[in-house]
């Protein structure tokens, strides 16, 4: 299961249901993919496919819905 956060765009934010525990979400563009650990920083774990402008324009939008994602998180995971 992959519950979607949410859809910015061609951008779509969700979780894999059974990966590691470590808090992160991937982001999806009909190019690639590409995953971000939100803890302990935001940061870029990998990218597959697209640009560095589509890296960008992804990691704006993790940035700036981090609490939606945060709070997404808990109530998926429990923690």
């Amino acid at each position: 299961m992959s519950p979607t956060i949410l859809r910015e765009g061609p951008y779509r934010l969700f979780f894999f249901s059974r990966e590691e525990p470590r808090m992160h979400v991937h982001v999806a563009h009909p190019d690639g993919e590409a995953k971000f650990w939100i803890e302990p920083d935001l940061a870029t774990a990998v990218v597959v496919g697209l640009t560095p402008r589509q890296v960008a324009e992804a990691e704006d939008i993790v940035r700036r819905h981090l609490p939606e994602i945060r709070d997404a998180w808990v109530r998926h995971f429990g923690r």
